[in-house]
């Protein structure tokens, strides 16, 4: 045996020269095989679906895996009715152990739901969710629901959202108590309770925005059932609104029907007073209130009469911006003194008078010192500044737009100058409509009273030294040219409205339906008209504005009053317009049927 040892040796010493490749290749890295794209699989539950008489009392579940996890979203580990604290999850080997800082009810179904919680500990390849259902009682509760949660103005879906279901009918339920059950929304703004008992509830929707399943109006969204709700499905484990679904698989997504739908709507905030001030300029500042529709009774600049005070509320009556028409030089701090109606200590609004200090900070201070140093002044600092705008493709309704940075003090609209160039280049002058926004008072539309026409020039000369602002600045003098779009390529979209008995807001909104293209609003049937569209998709969105202030107002809960209604025009059942080239478009919506 020892003669054989130093011949092993020998051995393994030439190994290298019969092989010598080797094995690896020290120019290319290892490859570690194929990427892991499988998602963890749950092996074992503790205790069993279905379970009943679980103790109340240190609660613990445990959900094995088939490969090391990690907790990925502890807000997705959710369970229905809610505790005061959330459940707590942690990591056990290849398990997930949940635990509840409280005792839990008895005699009550609950749901531990897992979706969007768990992914595995290496790749992050998300676990698609299971949801445990076990009882303190001796029985199951067996009935379930299902609905969409949306935004109330765009009715695009609204994530993570959490429905609460309550048996206590009282209005106040919402703000004070646990629901007695809960479900969080998904991607596309589903939501599925199950396994709750059959009777009747009030049916919210929040965006809990410290996850404590409360509702606190000033600072989150609500929705709400007009009417109670008594689950009329039985559950079972093959209905398909309770499968887990990959998000990202829309058509399966948006084949789950939904029992019922929520709007969800920000109220308008309970208390009202200032919540914001600022000096912005020498002669300019802005106060922001709490609450929309402040009454204003009177205000005033200290050492200044009334008449030099400039101020202007903003259409939904919460931001007043204001101006010192005064060429005097200004203090480093105006006193505003102002009489408005201001929530007191008991909740109850009241006439109060409040002296607002609005000062120059550091930065202004720069700023104005710079403006006032012959070398670093620039021309906009010594002109009224303007902004012009004019949009071939909404110059018919719009007109051209002009807004200056500060009111005017003088104005001489009859100076302005439009003529038009057809394409023989004939020139002729024409007269214009000057309409003075009821909003803005620094925003101008000027309207050509003649019909523009396609193939012709027309431009609008503002003259210099014709505008003054309040700061003693006088306008450079611009010229803005605009000609009607001849691209045989664009389309047009009419609608038809019919029965049109109420005010209507029709907008015109891109595929995302995060902007407005074009508005309209609409009291009478007839034509709207949407020209020179480009191809490409779009919405329309019609708000029906029952008191007529060109607002879309907000919801109340305890008023058990809705956000004004919002309906998107369909085609083929789907939101969005597809508009082609040189399409002439034309439908007929019938409003009364539409806000049925």
């Amino acid at each position: 045996m020892k003669k054989l040892i130093p011949l092993g040796i020998a051995l393994l010493a030439l190994l290298p020269l019969f092989f010598p490749t080797g094995c690896a290749n020290t120019t290319t890295p290892p490859t570690g095989g194929a990427k892991d794209t499988i998602p963890p699989v749950l092996t074992k539950v503790y205790p069993l679906p279905g379970a009943v008489n679980v103790p109340v009392k240190k609660t613990k579940i445990r959900f094995t895996f088939n490969e090391y996890v990690k907790i990925k979203d502890a807000n997705g580990v959710f369970l229905s009715p809610p505790l005061d604290k959330k459940p707590k999850a942690v990591i056990r080997g290849k398990s997930v152990e949940v635990s509840f800082e409280s005792d839990l009810d008895s005699n009550t179904t609950y749901t531990l739901d897992l979706t969007g919680a768990i992914a595995d500990n290496n790749e992050g390849n998300l676990f698609p969710g299971y949801t445990l259902v076990f009882s303190t009682g001796s029985q199951i509760d067996s009935m379930c629901v299902t609905g969409l949660v949306q935004d109330c103005n765009t009715l695009m879906p609204v994530k993570a959202a959490t429905v609460l279901l309550y048996k206590d009918q009282a209005d106040s339920a919402v703000f004070l108590k646990r629901p007695v059950a809960a479900a969080k929304t998904d991607d596309w703004g589903f939501f599925s309770i199950r396994n709750i008992q059959d009777t009747v509830y009030r049916v919210y929707a929040i965006k809990d925005e410290n996850n404590n399943n409360m509702y606190e109006p000033d600072n989150e969204r609500i929705a709400f059932l007009d009417s109670l709700l008594r689950p009329s499905i039985v559950f079972n484990d093959s209905l398909y609104e309770f499968k887990k679904f990959d998000m990202k698989d829309t058509a399966l997504c948006l084949a789950r029907k939904a029992q019922v739908e929520l709007n969800l709507f920000r109220e308008r905030p309970s208390k009202q007073f200032i919540v914001k001030k600022e000096r912005v300029g020498l002669r300019t500042a802005y106060l922001t209130f709490m609450a929309p529709d402040v009454v204003i009774h009177d205000m005033r600049i200290k050492g200044l009469p009334r008449e030099k005070l400039i101020s202007q509320i903003n259409l939904q009556r919460d931001s007043l911006e204001l101006w010192v028409n005064d060429q005097r030089k200004m203090p480093d701090t105006l006193q505003l003194v102002i009489k408005y109606d201001k929530t007191d200590t008991l909740g109850v609004l009241k006439p109060t008078e409040e002296t607002v200090k609005l000062a120059i900070g550091k930065e202004l201070r720069a700023e104005l010192n710079k403006k006032q140093s012959t070398r670093d002044r620039k021309h906009e600092d010594t002109i009224a500044v303007m902004t012009t705008k004019a949009d071939p493709t909404t110059i018919e309704q719009y007109g051209y737009e002009i807004e200056f940075k500060y009111p005017l003090i003088e104005e001489a609209w009859d100076s302005l100058k439009f003529r038009s160039v057809n394409p023989r280049q004939q020139e002729a002058k024409g007269k214009v409509r000057v309409v003075k926004d009821s909003t803005n008072l620094r925003h101008y539309s000027i309207f050509p009273e003649e019909k523009l026409q396609q193939g012709y020039d027309y431009y609008l000369k503002i003259p210099y030294r014709k505008f003054r602002d309040v700061n003693g600045y006088y306008n450079d003098s611009t010229e803005l040219k605009v000609t009607l779009p001849n691209d045989d390529k664009l389309s047009n979209i009419t609608l038809q409205l019919s029965n049109v008995h109420n005010k209507y807001i029709i907008d015109l909104l891109t595929e995302k339906r995060d902007k407005i293209i074009r508005s309209f609003i609409v009291d009478k049937s007839g034509p709207v008209v949407f020209p020179y569209l480009k191809t490409g998709n779009y919405c329309i969105r019609i708000t029906e504005d029952i008191n007529r202030n060109n607002l879309v107002d907000t919801g109340n809960l305890l008023e058990h009053r809705q956000a004004e209604k919002v309906r998107f025009f369909k085609l083929q059942d789907k939101f969005l317009i597809k508009v082609l080239e040189r399409a002439e478009m034309v439908w007929d919506i019938d409003m009364e049927e539409m806000f049925r």
